[in-house]
Protein backbone atom coordinates (compact mmCIF):
# COMPACT_ATOMS: atom_id res chain seq x y z
CA UNK A 1 0.00 0.00 0.00
CA UNK A 2 2.59 2.33 0.67
CA UNK A 3 4.54 1.57 -2.43
CA UNK A 4 0.89 2.10 -3.95
CA UNK A 5 1.28 5.78 -2.22
CA UNK A 6 4.56 6.51 -3.21
CA UNK A 7 3.85 5.72 -7.49
CA UNK A 8 1.25 7.87 -7.48
CA UNK A 9 2.58 11.05 -5.88
CA UNK A 10 5.64 10.48 -8.00
CA UNK A 11 3.31 10.47 -11.38
CA UNK A 12 1.49 13.20 -9.95
CA UNK A 13 4.72 15.52 -9.50
CA UNK A 14 6.29 14.56 -12.52
CA UNK A 15 2.77 15.22 -14.37
CA UNK A 16 2.94 18.35 -12.23
CA UNK A 17 6.34 19.53 -13.23
CA UNK A 18 5.80 18.25 -17.53
CA UNK A 19 2.49 20.63 -17.03
CA UNK A 20 4.41 23.41 -15.37
CA UNK A 21 7.40 23.45 -18.31
CA UNK A 22 5.04 22.62 -21.53
CA UNK A 23 3.66 26.68 -22.18
CA UNK A 24 6.59 28.17 -21.76
CA UNK A 25 8.32 25.80 -24.33
CA UNK A 26 5.26 26.41 -27.26
CA UNK A 27 5.52 30.01 -27.01
CA UNK A 28 8.80 29.89 -27.99
CA UNK A 29 7.91 27.92 -31.04
CA UNK A 30 6.74 30.00 -34.27
CA UNK A 31 2.57 29.05 -35.07
CA UNK A 32 3.08 26.82 -38.07
CA UNK A 33 0.28 27.89 -41.10
CA UNK A 34 -2.44 24.95 -41.54
CA UNK A 35 -1.39 22.63 -44.38
CA UNK A 36 -3.00 23.13 -47.85
CA UNK A 37 -5.14 19.64 -47.08
CA UNK A 38 -6.45 21.11 -44.26
CA UNK A 39 -4.61 18.73 -41.37
CA UNK A 40 -3.67 20.16 -38.23
CA UNK A 41 -0.29 21.87 -38.00
CA UNK A 42 2.50 20.53 -36.30
CA UNK A 43 5.58 21.76 -34.43
CA UNK A 44 9.41 21.39 -35.67
CA UNK A 45 9.45 17.61 -34.10
CA UNK A 46 6.23 16.56 -35.72
CA UNK A 47 4.06 16.46 -32.69
CA UNK A 48 0.10 18.11 -33.18
CA UNK A 49 0.08 21.99 -31.53
CA UNK A 50 -2.39 22.74 -29.04
CA UNK A 51 -5.59 24.11 -29.81
CA UNK A 52 -5.27 27.37 -28.15
CA UNK A 53 -2.33 27.61 -30.10
CA UNK A 54 -3.69 27.09 -33.34
CA UNK A 55 -6.21 30.42 -33.36
CA UNK A 56 -6.57 32.59 -36.35
CA UNK A 57 -3.95 34.85 -37.37
CA UNK A 58 -4.01 38.18 -38.62
CA UNK A 59 -4.46 38.88 -42.74
CA UNK A 60 -1.00 39.28 -43.48
CA UNK A 61 -0.59 43.12 -45.66
CA UNK A 62 -1.01 41.93 -49.07
CA UNK A 63 1.97 43.44 -51.48
CA UNK A 64 1.26 44.98 -54.30
CA UNK A 65 0.44 42.50 -56.89
CA UNK A 66 1.36 42.71 -60.54
CA UNK A 67 -1.93 41.45 -61.56
CA UNK A 68 -3.93 43.88 -60.08
CA UNK A 69 -1.14 46.96 -61.17
CA UNK A 70 -1.84 45.54 -64.91
CA UNK A 71 -5.39 46.39 -65.65
CA UNK A 72 -4.50 50.21 -65.13
CA UNK A 73 -1.09 49.47 -66.82
CA UNK A 74 -2.74 47.81 -69.68
CA UNK A 75 -5.69 50.86 -69.84
CA UNK A 76 -3.16 53.84 -69.60
CA UNK A 77 -1.55 51.18 -73.13
CA UNK A 78 -4.81 51.42 -74.17
CA UNK A 79 -5.44 54.74 -74.19
CA UNK A 80 -2.26 56.10 -75.25
CA UNK A 81 -2.87 53.78 -78.70
CA UNK A 82 -6.17 55.55 -78.69
CA UNK A 83 -4.32 59.04 -78.97
CA UNK A 84 -1.61 57.65 -80.87
CA UNK A 85 -4.13 56.30 -83.49
CA UNK A 86 -6.37 59.30 -83.36
CA UNK A 87 -2.86 61.77 -84.24
CA UNK A 88 -2.50 59.50 -86.48
CA UNK A 89 -5.74 59.85 -88.21
CA UNK A 90 -5.53 63.45 -87.87
CA UNK A 91 -2.14 63.40 -89.60
CA UNK A 92 -3.42 61.06 -92.42
CA UNK A 93 -6.79 63.38 -93.50
CA UNK A 94 -4.11 66.32 -94.14
CA UNK A 95 -4.70 67.80 -97.96
CA UNK A 96 -1.61 66.50 -99.09
CA UNK A 97 -2.07 62.85 -97.58
CA UNK A 98 -5.56 62.96 -99.46
CA UNK A 99 -4.78 64.02 -102.56
CA UNK A 100 -2.23 61.03 -102.27
CA UNK A 101 -4.68 58.59 -101.22
CA UNK A 102 -7.41 59.29 -103.78
CA UNK A 103 -8.65 57.64 -107.12
CA UNK A 104 -6.45 58.48 -110.17
CA UNK A 105 -9.22 60.24 -111.64
CA UNK A 106 -9.82 62.37 -108.69
CA UNK A 107 -6.31 63.27 -108.97
CA UNK A 108 -6.48 64.09 -112.25
CA UNK A 109 -9.05 66.23 -112.25
CA UNK A 110 -7.56 68.27 -108.96
CA UNK A 111 -4.13 68.65 -110.83
CA UNK A 112 -6.23 70.19 -113.99
CA UNK A 113 -7.91 72.63 -111.12
CA UNK A 114 -4.42 73.56 -109.69
CA UNK A 115 -3.05 74.22 -113.25
CA UNK A 116 -6.04 76.60 -113.56
CA UNK A 117 -5.55 78.29 -110.49
CA UNK A 118 -1.77 78.70 -111.26
CA UNK A 119 -2.83 79.58 -114.93
CA UNK A 120 -5.58 82.56 -113.10
CA UNK A 121 -2.83 83.87 -110.93
CA UNK A 122 -0.38 84.24 -113.59
CA UNK A 123 -2.77 86.42 -115.41
CA UNK A 124 -3.64 88.72 -112.70
CA UNK A 125 0.48 89.27 -112.31
CA UNK A 126 0.76 89.82 -116.05
CA UNK A 127 -1.97 91.66 -117.31
CA UNK A 128 -1.59 93.89 -114.16
CA UNK A 129 1.65 94.63 -115.37
CA UNK A 130 0.75 95.07 -119.05
CA UNK A 131 -1.95 97.59 -118.27
CA UNK A 132 -0.31 99.60 -116.04
CA UNK A 133 2.35 100.22 -119.05
CA UNK A 134 -0.05 100.83 -121.79
CA UNK A 135 -1.95 103.28 -119.34
CA UNK A 136 1.16 104.91 -118.33
CA UNK A 137 2.76 105.95 -122.25
CA UNK A 138 -0.78 106.34 -123.48
CA UNK A 139 -1.80 108.96 -120.64
CA UNK A 140 2.13 110.43 -121.38
CA UNK A 141 1.47 109.99 -125.58
CA UNK A 142 -2.09 112.04 -125.42
CA UNK A 143 -0.05 114.89 -123.02
CA UNK A 144 2.87 114.85 -126.14
CA UNK A 145 0.18 115.42 -128.85
CA UNK A 146 -2.26 117.33 -126.72
CA UNK A 147 -0.30 121.30 -128.11
CA UNK A 148 0.78 119.58 -131.66
CA UNK A 149 -0.95 121.86 -134.58
CA UNK A 150 -0.22 118.83 -137.28
CA UNK A 151 -0.05 115.08 -137.77
CA UNK A 152 4.15 116.06 -138.53
CA UNK A 153 4.47 117.50 -135.37
CA UNK A 154 2.90 115.01 -132.92
CA UNK A 155 5.05 111.96 -134.84
CA UNK A 156 7.62 114.23 -133.80
CA UNK A 157 6.52 115.07 -130.45
CA UNK A 158 6.20 110.76 -129.99
CA UNK A 159 10.12 110.02 -131.30
CA UNK A 160 10.01 106.37 -131.01
CA UNK A 161 7.34 105.87 -128.78
CA UNK A 162 5.71 102.61 -129.43
CA UNK A 163 1.89 102.73 -128.89
CA UNK A 164 -1.51 102.66 -130.05
CA UNK A 165 -1.74 106.25 -130.10
CA UNK A 166 1.59 106.10 -132.58
CA UNK A 167 0.02 103.45 -134.88
CA UNK A 168 -3.09 106.33 -134.96
CA UNK A 169 -0.80 108.67 -136.43
CA UNK A 170 0.81 106.34 -138.78
CA UNK A 171 -1.78 105.36 -140.49
CA UNK A 172 -3.28 108.74 -140.19
CA UNK A 173 0.11 110.34 -142.36
CA UNK A 174 -0.23 106.99 -144.48
CA UNK A 175 -4.25 107.59 -145.73
CA UNK A 176 -2.89 111.36 -146.19
CA UNK A 177 0.16 110.20 -148.41
CA UNK A 178 -2.39 107.68 -150.20
CA UNK A 179 -4.94 110.63 -150.83
CA UNK A 180 -3.18 112.79 -152.52
CA UNK A 181 -4.40 114.60 -155.34
CA UNK A 182 -8.08 113.98 -154.08
CA UNK A 183 -9.87 117.06 -153.60
CA UNK A 184 -12.71 115.13 -151.74
CA UNK A 185 -11.71 115.32 -147.40
CA UNK A 186 -14.92 113.61 -146.71
CA UNK A 187 -13.42 110.49 -148.10
CA UNK A 188 -10.30 111.00 -146.86
CA UNK A 189 -11.81 111.18 -143.49
CA UNK A 190 -14.01 108.29 -143.76
CA UNK A 191 -11.27 106.16 -144.86
CA UNK A 192 -9.03 107.02 -141.71
CA UNK A 193 -11.52 106.71 -139.44
CA UNK A 194 -12.14 103.43 -140.75
CA UNK A 195 -8.59 102.48 -140.20
CA UNK A 196 -8.65 104.02 -136.86
CA UNK A 197 -11.70 101.51 -135.65
CA UNK A 198 -9.19 98.78 -136.72
CA UNK A 199 -6.79 99.63 -134.81
CA UNK A 200 -8.87 100.40 -131.98
CA UNK A 201 -10.99 97.03 -132.44
CA UNK A 202 -7.24 95.21 -132.82
CA UNK A 203 -6.16 96.95 -129.88
CA UNK A 204 -8.95 95.78 -127.99
CA UNK A 205 -8.77 92.16 -128.91
CA UNK A 206 -4.85 92.66 -127.65
CA UNK A 207 -5.65 93.36 -124.47
CA UNK A 208 -8.41 90.86 -124.03
CA UNK A 209 -6.00 88.18 -124.23
CA UNK A 210 -6.49 85.52 -121.19
CA UNK A 211 -9.45 87.17 -120.45
CA UNK A 212 -11.53 83.83 -122.20
CA UNK A 213 -9.56 81.93 -119.49
CA UNK A 214 -10.28 83.61 -116.87
CA UNK A 215 -14.10 83.32 -117.87
CA UNK A 216 -13.77 79.99 -118.69
CA UNK A 217 -11.89 78.67 -115.46
CA UNK A 218 -14.29 81.40 -113.46
CA UNK A 219 -17.86 79.25 -115.05
CA UNK A 220 -16.34 75.78 -115.46
CA UNK A 221 -14.27 74.94 -112.57
CA UNK A 222 -17.01 73.86 -109.86
CA UNK A 223 -18.32 72.06 -112.02
CA UNK A 224 -15.14 70.00 -112.50
CA UNK A 225 -14.77 69.80 -108.76
CA UNK A 226 -18.11 68.50 -108.72
CA UNK A 227 -17.79 65.45 -111.05
CA UNK A 228 -14.21 64.65 -109.21
CA UNK A 229 -16.55 64.43 -105.79
CA UNK A 230 -18.90 62.47 -106.82
CA UNK A 231 -16.31 60.40 -108.53
CA UNK A 232 -14.81 60.00 -105.41
CA UNK A 233 -17.82 59.15 -103.61
CA UNK A 234 -19.02 56.78 -105.43
CA UNK A 235 -15.30 55.09 -104.72
CA UNK A 236 -15.98 55.44 -101.73
CA UNK A 237 -19.90 53.42 -101.47
CA UNK A 238 -17.95 50.58 -103.32
CA UNK A 239 -15.28 50.47 -100.44
CA UNK A 240 -17.92 50.69 -97.87
CA UNK A 241 -19.81 47.86 -99.55
CA UNK A 242 -17.07 45.89 -99.97
CA UNK A 243 -15.78 45.91 -96.49
CA UNK A 244 -19.18 45.79 -95.35
CA UNK A 245 -19.06 48.24 -92.62
CA UNK A 246 -21.03 51.51 -91.56
CA UNK A 247 -17.77 52.70 -89.48
CA UNK A 248 -16.92 56.44 -89.69
CA UNK A 249 -13.30 55.84 -89.31
CA UNK A 250 -13.64 53.81 -92.44
CA UNK A 251 -16.24 55.92 -94.31
CA UNK A 252 -14.43 59.22 -93.65
CA UNK A 253 -11.12 58.84 -95.34
CA UNK A 254 -13.07 58.69 -98.92
CA UNK A 255 -15.69 61.27 -98.36
CA UNK A 256 -12.77 63.65 -97.61
CA UNK A 257 -10.83 62.72 -100.21
CA UNK A 258 -13.82 63.18 -103.02
CA UNK A 259 -14.92 66.49 -101.25
CA UNK A 260 -11.45 67.55 -101.68
CA UNK A 261 -11.90 68.32 -105.55
CA UNK A 262 -15.18 70.48 -104.98
CA UNK A 263 -12.76 72.68 -102.38
CA UNK A 264 -9.97 72.74 -104.82
CA UNK A 265 -12.47 74.25 -107.72
CA UNK A 266 -14.11 76.22 -105.41
CA UNK A 267 -10.27 77.69 -104.98
CA UNK A 268 -9.74 78.08 -108.83
CA UNK A 269 -13.08 79.90 -109.43
CA UNK A 270 -14.02 82.04 -106.95
CA UNK A 271 -10.52 83.76 -107.89
CA UNK A 272 -10.56 83.68 -111.31
CA UNK A 273 -13.98 85.58 -111.67
CA UNK A 274 -12.79 88.43 -109.17
CA UNK A 275 -10.05 88.59 -111.23
CA UNK A 276 -12.33 88.31 -115.17
CA UNK A 277 -14.39 91.30 -113.56
CA UNK A 278 -11.72 93.18 -112.31
CA UNK A 279 -10.06 93.45 -115.81
CA UNK A 280 -13.28 94.05 -117.53
CA UNK A 281 -13.29 97.40 -115.69
CA UNK A 282 -9.85 97.74 -116.46
CA UNK A 283 -9.90 97.19 -120.21
CA UNK A 284 -13.18 99.37 -120.16
CA UNK A 285 -11.09 102.35 -118.92
CA UNK A 286 -8.47 101.72 -121.00
CA UNK A 287 -10.36 101.60 -124.44
CA UNK A 288 -11.64 104.88 -123.49
CA UNK A 289 -8.30 106.32 -123.62
CA UNK A 290 -7.79 104.38 -126.60
CA UNK A 291 -11.01 106.04 -128.16
CA UNK A 292 -9.41 109.43 -127.16
CA UNK A 293 -6.31 108.31 -128.95
CA UNK A 294 -8.13 107.95 -131.65
CA UNK A 295 -9.97 110.85 -131.67
CA UNK A 296 -6.65 112.88 -130.94
CA UNK A 297 -5.24 111.72 -134.26
CA UNK A 298 -8.62 111.98 -136.54
CA UNK A 299 -8.55 115.91 -134.91
CA UNK A 300 -4.95 116.49 -136.64
CA UNK A 301 -5.79 114.95 -139.78
CA UNK A 302 -8.61 117.02 -139.90
CA UNK A 303 -6.45 120.24 -139.62
CA UNK A 304 -4.25 118.92 -141.46
CA UNK A 305 -6.79 118.35 -144.38
CA UNK A 306 -8.33 121.95 -144.15
CA UNK A 307 -4.96 123.33 -143.70
CA UNK A 308 -3.92 122.14 -147.22
CA UNK A 309 -7.85 123.00 -148.00
CA UNK A 310 -7.47 126.91 -146.90
CA UNK A 311 -3.48 127.04 -148.78
CA UNK A 312 -4.72 125.66 -152.08
CA UNK A 313 -7.88 128.23 -152.04
CA UNK A 314 -5.18 130.50 -151.87
CA UNK A 315 -3.19 129.26 -154.24
CA UNK A 316 -5.88 128.88 -156.56
CA UNK A 317 -7.02 132.64 -155.79
CA UNK A 318 -3.47 134.11 -156.11
CA UNK A 319 -3.03 132.12 -159.91
CA UNK A 320 -5.98 133.91 -161.06
CA UNK A 321 -5.20 137.24 -159.95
Amino acid sequence: MKTTLFRSRAALVLLFALASALPPAQAQRPVQPASPNGAAATDQVGRPQAAAVTEPAAAPRMAPDASVAAPSSEANTDTGRAIGSLTTGLHELSPWTMFLNADILVKAVMVGLALASLATWTILIAKSIEFSMLRRKLRGGLRKVSGARSLAEAQLAMASTRNVLSSLLHAAIAELRLSQGIPNEAGIKERAASVFAEIVRAEARRVRIGMGLLATVGAISPFVGLFGTVWGIMNSFIGISKSQTTNLAVVAPGIAEALLATAIGLVAAIPAVIIYNHFARVTKGYLELVNRASGAAGRLLSRDLDRTHVSGGQRARGAAE
